[in-house]
């Protein structure tokens, strides 16, 4: 059994992002010692380390509370973490489209300013006026 602090070392899930996920019911309310402290198992070591995977994955608390669902029922088809991991795949790319949107528009606005002064910078004034931007970023 480990204690609160010890599975956030063996981890790397900082102490109150454990409590928020019993909290929150992704992990079960742990054992408590005679003396009131949280312990923890290896079964809850495990869920822990998929749930970070998942996060720094970037899905979505609520995906990985339907993925640990149907991880508990492992004799059932995959279509649906399957389906949960094309829907978040579909999100990163409209993330990096945007990123490259935004790469874009920044690199051109970075090197068109030949000013010497604030007063007549390029920068400044394209951030203040959306309308010289080469496309729409947003």
């Amino acid at each position: 059994m480990f204690s609160i602090g010890e599975l956030s070392r063996r981890t790397g899930v900082k102490v109150p992002t454990i409590r928020y996920y019993e909290q929150s019911g992704l992990i079960a309310p742990a054992e408590r010692s005679e003396g009131n402290q949280r312990r923890y198992g290896r079964e809850e070591e495990g869920r822990l380390a998929f749930i970070r995977h998942a996060r720094d994955l970037g899905i979505s608390l609520d995906a990985i509370r339907e993925l640990l669902e149907l991880s508990a029922h492992p004799e059932t088809p995959c279509d649906r973490a399957d389906a949960i991991a094309r829907d978040h795949l579909a999100l990163v790319r409209e993330k990096i489209a945007r990123l490259k949107r935004l790469e874009t528009e920044l690199a051109r606005i970075a090197g068109h300013c030949d000013a010497d002064a604030v007063g007549e910078c390029y920068v400044i004034r394209s951030l203040a006026h959306h309308g010289l931007c080469a496309e729409e970023h947003a």
